[in-house]
C-alpha cells in the first residue's frame, strides 16, 4: 500500500511539471527508439540476405582459381566430368564472364552481362526457362553460336515478339536465341534478367579462351557440404594447383560472413545510439537534483513528522524510475512506429522481442543508476536545515 502511494505521488509530481518531464525523457526516447529501429532493420537485412543466399542454393559450392606471377592455373572442360564423379558431388558447371555488346538491329541492351557456361548451369543455379531449351552438349562440342537471354533483355530487344528462333548480335556477330530465362529479378547484386548465356566453347569468338578458372558444383547432400569442399580441394591439389591459388566456398560461408559483418555494423550503430541513453540518464539525474532542491522544505516537514531516510530516498528513487520507465515505454512505441515507417523506404523492419526487453530493462537501470545520487542527497538532508529553506 505504501509503495502504491509513493508511485501515485511520483506520477503527480511528473504531471505537475509536464514540460520539464517531457524534455527529460526525450534523450531516453530517442536512444531507445534508435536501438529498436537499428536492431529491427538489421534483423530484416539479415533475413533478406539469408533468403537470397538460400535462393542461390544451399547445396552449391563456388570454386575460383587464380594464378601466380610465374604460373597460370586453370582447368579444362573435361575436368567438369571428373569433378561431378567426386564423393557427394552431383554435377559441375564452369562459368566465365564475357564482355560484349548485346544488340538487335539498332536496339542495344544496356547493362547486360554475358556468361559462358554449359548444359548444367541452369540446373545447378536453380534457374528455370520461360521458353525454349537449355544449352546442349552438342552446342558445346560444335562451338555453336547460340544463346539464352534474360527476361529484361528479351523485352528490350523483342518487345512482344517471340524471341526463340530469332537472332541477336554479340559484338556484331549473330547468335540464335534458343531460350528465355524465367524472370527472377535481382539477387545478391546479380540481375539474372539482364544475363545472356552462351556455350563455354563459343566464348573464343568473343576473345575469351575456354580455360576454366571458375565453376559451380552441386552437392548431393548439403548437410556434409563442408567435407565436399575438402574433396574438391584435394582434386585441385592433385591437378597441381596450390591451395594458395584456389578457393572453395559455399553459400553458407557467404551467409555467415555477411551476417558477421552486418552484426558488427549493427553493434557499432547501436553503441552510438546508446550514447543518447547516457545523455538521457544524465538529464534524469539533473532534473531529480533540481526536484530535490525545490522540495527541500517538503523533505524537512516529512522528516520532522517521522519519515526515515530510507523513506525519502525511496520516494525520489521511485520518481526517477517512473520517469525513466515512461520514457522507455514511449521510446519503444516510437521505435516500432518509425521502424514500420522505414518499410516505405524499402527497408525490412523486423523488431525482436529481445531488443524490446533490453530497451525496457535499460530504461529501468538508467532510472535506478542516475536516480540514486539525487535520492541519496534528499535522504541525507538535515530536517532542521531543510525546514529553514525558503
Amino acid at each position: 500500500m505504501k509503495v502504491i502511494r509513493i508511485v501515485k505521488v511520483a506520477f503527480q509530481n511528473i504531471a505537475h511539471n509536464k514540460l520539464r518531464s517531457i524534455l527529460t525523457m526525450i534523450g531516453l526516447i530517442i536512444g531507445i527508439a534508435s536501438v529498436i529501429v537499428l536492431v529491427g532493420i538489421s534483423n530484416g537485412s539479415n533475413q533478406n540476405v539469408s533468403s537470397q543466399v538460400q535462393s542461390l542454393g544451399a547445396d552449391i559450392l563456388t570454386v575460383n582459381i587464380t594464378s601466380s606471377q610465374t604460373k597460370t592455373y586453370n582447368l579444362d572442360y573435361t575436368d567438369m566430368k571428373d569433378i561431378a564423379k567426386l564423393d557427394n558431388i552431383n554435377s559441375a558447371a564452369p562459368y566465365k564472364n564475357v564482355q560484349a555488346t548485346v544488340s538487335r538491329d539498332t536496339t542495344e541492351a544496356a547493362n547486360s552481362s554475358i556468361i559462358a557456361t554449359d548444359d548444367n548451369y541452369l540446373n545447378i543455379r536453380n534457374v528455370g526457362l520461360a521458353e525454349g531449351r537449355t544449352i546442349s552438349i552438342i552446342d558445346i562440342e560444335n562451338n555453336s553460336k547460340v544463346c539464352i537471354i534474360g527476361d529484361t533483355i528479351a523485352s528490350t530487344l523483342f518487345g512482344l515478339a517471340e524471341p526463340v528462333g530469332q537472332t541477336i548480335k554479340l559484338n556484331g556477330d549473330p547468335y540464335a536465341v534458343i531460350g528465355v530465362l524465367a524472370a527472377q529479378g535481382t539477387s545478391m547484386g546479380t540481375n539474372s534478367d539482364n544475363q545472356v548465356l552462351i556455350p563455354i566453347t563459343t566464348a573464343k569468338y568473343l576473345g575469351v579462351d575456354s580455360k576454366i578458372t571458375s565453376l559451380y558444383a552441386k552437392v548431393k547432400d548439403k548437410d556434409i557440404i563442408n567435407s565436399s569442399e575438402n574433396v574438391i580441394g584435394t582434386y585441385l591439389m592433385n591437378k597441381g594447383i596450390s591451395s594458395d591459388y584456389y578457393t572453395v566456398s559455399s553459400q553458407t560461408n557467404m551467409l555467415n560472413t555477411m551476417s558477421s559483418i552486418n552484426d558488427t555494423l549493427t553493434a557499432l550503430l547501436v553503441g552510438v545510439a546508446s550514447i543518447s541513453l547516457v545523455v538521457g540518464g544524465i538529464g534524469v539525474m539533473n532534473v531529480m537534483l533540481v526536484s530535490v532542491t525545490e522540495r527541500t522544505k517538503e523533505v524537512g516537514v516529512r522528516k520532522s513528522l517521522g519519515a526515515r531516510r530510507m523513506d525519502i530516498l525511496f520516494q525520489f528513487l521511485i520518481e526517477a524510475l517512473v520517469l525513466s520507465l515512461l520514457g522507455g515505454i514511449i521510446g519503444i512505441g516510437a521505435g516500432i512506429m518509425f521502424g514500420n515507417l522505414s518499410t516505405m523506404l524499402n527497408y525490412t523492419f523486423i523488431p525482436t522481442q529481445n531488443s524490446i526487453i533490453v530497451s525496457f530493462t535499460s530504461s529501468a537501470v538508467i532510472g535506478l543508476i542516475f536516480g540514486i545520487f539525487p535520492a541519496y542527497r534528499a535522504g541525507c538532508l538535515n530536517p532542521i536545515d531543510a525546514l529553514r529553506q525558503e
